[in-house]
């Protein structure tokens, strides 16, 4: 039997082709749909419709919590590019830099060749002259640098 979580993430997810891309709902409405309370909505949004899942989120206080969910068009990778950019922070684990790669090679953004350059760029032996508490800092750059350089191309 699915979880709630499940079925409210694929509840959304259909909205979201059926919407093109793009829908917009309030949280008290879908919780009432579902018969839950809104942070469970709050927690879908927030761990099923990530950045690095290819997902942007905008969501608004007061009446009934307005969020927007839109699925990133990988057909135009430059803004894609730039909206993962912006997401990524000062700190990325290797884990999740990895994670970000493997979606631009599933997008079709990258090549295989690109994406191992990329992976061995943002590595742990590849900073291993870093100070441990660094590394995240330091990888986030190398990431951001490299993904800006394809965005000019």
């Amino acid at each position: 039997m699915a979880r709630l979580s499940d079925i409210i993430e694929d509840f959304l997810k259909g909205l979201i082709i059926e919407e093109e891309g793009t829908v917009e709902i309030q949280r008290n409405e879908l919780a009432n749909k579902f018969n839950c309370v809104p942070s469970q909505i709050n927690y879908v949004i927030s761990t099923r419709f990530t950045a690095e899942k290819g997902y942007y989120v905008e969501s608004r206080r007061g009446g009934g919590g307005y969020i927007s969910i839109k699925r990133v068009n990988s057909d135009s990778a430059g803004d894609y590019l730039m909206h993962i950019i912006t997401s990524i922070g000062d700190r990325i684990s290797q884990l999740t830099s990895e994670v970000f790669i493997n979606n631009f090679l599933d997008y079709n953004i990258i090549e295989i060749r690109e994406a191992m350059i990329m992976k061995a760029a943002t590595s742990d032996k590849a900073l291993i002259g870093v100070p441990a508490d660094k590394r995240d800092d330091v990888r986030a750059a190398i990431l951001k640098n490299m993904l800006m350089s394809m965005t000019v191309l």
